[in-house]
């Protein structure tokens, strides 16, 4: 099933009030220090939707991939576009990831099972950090999302030599996360459907001038917006 609204089509509202998250804790090292000790915080307030079906949410997982080329270097985040013909969620930007299988222990194996599978990321190469707060999906997920530092090589993505499922993965690319953690990149919309209010954050992201444009909003926008809110408390 895909978006049963155009989510471009609501005006958002920019958050310019907030402050960005200083560059000095986009490292690496202050990356692990967060997540090994982190300050008080609260997640982003979010409506949380009925799941379409009544039913009990769905476990599933998430690996948010934070990708780095060494422990003084800038860090991106990958993030990958889904094929445009799947049922749920078709032709939108997320994390690598999905439901939670009988034989996964934990989330942490599923978003790491997931991530293999989807995008062919090797399971050692990834450093798990910690987690960020459960999110409940309108298609009925109950999503964890798993924060893991990937070590890439000099060419960055492009040396991991991804292997794409296309059944699942339409692209993927990556996004630095000083943009990422940049509020006045962050849309905040709302609308009415059915009765309920609903709210939602978007971030548009464009590499240069002529090149493709991805909108990040929903899920995988509020799984950023609470990293925001981790990393600048």
């Amino acid at each position: 099933m895909t978006s049963f609204f155009d989510p471009r089509s609501i005006p958002g509202v920019a958050q310019q009030a907030l402050p960005s998250v200083p560059l000095e804790r986009l490292h690496p090292h202050a990356l692990r220090e967060r997540f090994a000790r982190p300050p008080a915080w609260q997640h982003e307030p979010q409506f949380q939707p009925t799941p379409s079906n009544k039913q009990t949410p769905v476990p599933a997982a998430v690996l948010v991939p934070l990708l780095s080329k060494g422990p003084d270097s800038s860090v991106s985040v990958l993030l990958t576009q889904r094929n445009p013909h799947l049922r749920t969620h078709g032709g939108q930007i997320s994390f690598p990831g999905g439901r939670s299988e009988a034989f996964d222990a934990d989330p942490v194996v599923t978003a790491l099972r997931e991530a293999h599978e989807e995008v062919g990321l090797q399971r050692h190469m990834v450093e798990v950090l910690g987690s960020l707060p459960t999110l409940v999906t309108v298609t009925g997920f109950s999503v964890t999302p798993v924060v893991g530092l990937v070590q890439t090589p000099a060419d960055g993505m492009k040396g991991l030599d991804l292997l794409l499922d296309p059944r699942e993965v339409d692209d993927v690319f990556e996004v630095p996360l000083s943009f990422l953690m940049n509020p006045k990149h962050h849309l905040q919309h709302a609308l009415s459907i059915d009765e309920q209010e609903l709210s939602y954050f978007s971030m548009a992201w464009q590499p240069h001038a002529s090149a493709k444009e991805y909108f990040i909003w929903g899920a995988t926008a509020a799984m950023l917006r609470n990293l925001y809110r981790l990393l600048s408390a």
